[in-house]
């Protein structure tokens, strides 16, 4: 085979992997889009199998796309016309994998969906490692605006690697290790380049304050355990939780907290989101139904709706958690046991780092009328994602469907608006850890609930 006509098979072989991208859908596997934690990835949904491949990719071929036969065939052409030049004038050597992934990923960029991304055989395992087990992190929280790219410091915590290295809250990640990293999909860049081996070492250079000041931050990577759930007693009958992320793990911690804060005297609670990221969507749905009492809203606590207008649909009804989905899939695990509704005053603190799973649970309390909302505008994340493998090592992530309050609002670039609004005192948004006593988005949720009691 001469080169001509080994290039030739190779642009067959990407148009026929482009027609599988436009068309099929498998393994639904949810991810994180625009805020991570470097320690451990944070899911934004539930892993299901909706269908086998093949007969996706067989149903795939008897729907109408976007794109026809011509299109292709036009595209085609122009492609191995563009080679053609490449051949003729390109200074540097040609690597055929990397021009095949840049046409994969211009696909997904031309759909306009900031969180779709196209997933080659090494970023698919990388991201798909067990991390828990193998890799480190240095203990921060990041954020990734999906507009301009730029990925910001949200969230450090106490005596991490990151921490006892200087990084503040509102650093910008400017380069690792030297290398700019400006527009690489968070995910990617967390596992790929900040997350390693225990005791190892990432130089991280971020751009801090109004004059941008790079500083140099070498970081030992460590295992950084932090607890989903964290509470205390305040003075007098108010219980403090913190809910750092949505895991599989949160709502039996958040039980175990309330548990613990009532046989102390609890009287009225602060639920403290914010900065949290969301996370596993069973989760979010496991606490609303041990919050939040049945005989309101039909008893509905979440929903989603793809562009069908189909989704799935969770209550808290009969003394049960249920959930109904349109897909006729319903996990084994539903319906379970929920006979519980917390009865005291409530305070839910967020942010503009509150996103996703985070914004439904303050949402869904606010829509049903059981707590006040305090701090600033949530993030404005109420869309899915899915990540969708083509059958060959490699995958895609899509936008596939939104979520919904109880009440009929999709959060979307829309957010939640505090009953009380408050913005946290400019002295404090740089500080690495804030006491409550200085904390005057928490002295507001007290008033808060000191305006219930009346």
């Amino acid at each position: 085979m001469d080169n001509r006509e080994a290039k030739n098979k190779f642009w067959k072989g990407v148009l026929v992997g482009a027609l599988v991208m436009a068309f099929a859908g498998l393994l639904i596997v949810g991810l994180s889009a625009g805020i991570f934690v470097i320690g451990r990835a944070v899911i934004d949904n539930r892993a299901r199998v909706e269908q086998e491949q093949q007969q996706a990719q067989q149903n795939a071929a008897e729907e109408d796309g976007a794109l026809t036969q011509e299109d292709f065939t036009r595209i085609y052409a122009k492609m191995k016309y563009i080679q053609s030049i490449v051949d003729k004038y390109f200074l540097y050597d040609e690597k055929e994998e990397d021009v095949e992934d840049g046409i994969y990923l211009g696909m997904m960029y031309g759909l306009r969906d900031p969180y779709a991304a196209y997933y080659n055989e090494e970023d698919l395992k990388a991201l798909q490692e067990d991390t828990d087990a193998r890799y480190c992190g240095i203990g921060a929280m990041v954020q990734q605006n999906m507009t301009t790219g730029l990925v910001t410091v949200t969230k450090v915590f106490e005596d991490a690697p990151a921490y006892e290295a200087g990084m503040l809250p509102g650093d910008i990640l400017y380069k690792v290790n030297g290398e700019n990293i400006a527009g690489k999909e968070l995910d990617l860049l967390v596992n790929d380049d900040i997350r390693g081996e225990e005791n190892t070492y990432v130089t991280i250079t971020v751009l801090r304050g109004e004059d941008s000041k790079e500083i140099d931050l070498k970081i030992q990577r460590r295992e950084v355990l932090v607890p989903s759930v964290e509470y205390e007693m305040l003075d007098g009958d108010t219980g403090y939780v913190y809910v750092m992320q949505f895991d599989n793990e949160t709502c039996g911690g958040f039980v175990e907290a309330i548990e613990d804060l009532e046989s102390q005297g609890m009287k009225q609670l602060v639920i403290d989101l914010r900065n949290n990221p969301g996370g596993v969507l069973d989760a979010a749905v496991e606490m609303l139904a041990y919050v939040l009492p049945e005989d309101k809203l039909d008893g509905l606590l979440i929903y989603t709706e793809d562009r069908d207008g189909k989704g799935d649909r969770f209550y808290s009804r009969d003394g049960q958690v249920i959930m109904e989905s349109d897909s006729g899939y319903v996990p084994p695990e539903y319906p379970y046991e929920d006979n519980h509704q917390l009865d005291l005053p409530m305070a839910v603190l967020v942010n503009g780092n509150s996103a996703s799973a985070s914004e439904l649970f303050s949402g869904a309390l606010q829509a049903y009328g059981v707590a006040t909302i305090v701090g600033t505008q949530t993030f404005g994340k109420g869309i899915v994602q899915n990540l969708i493998p083509l059958g060959d090592g490699t995958a895609i992530k899509l936008t596939t469907s939104k979520y919904f309050i109880p009440n009929g609002v999709c959060i979307h670039e829309v957010g939640i608006t505090p009953d009380v609004k408050v913005e946290l005192d400019e002295e404090l948004t740089t500080k690495a850890v804030i006491e409550h006593e200085e904390d005057n988005q928490l002295s507001a949720a007290l008033e808060a609930l000191r305006r219930q009691e009346k």
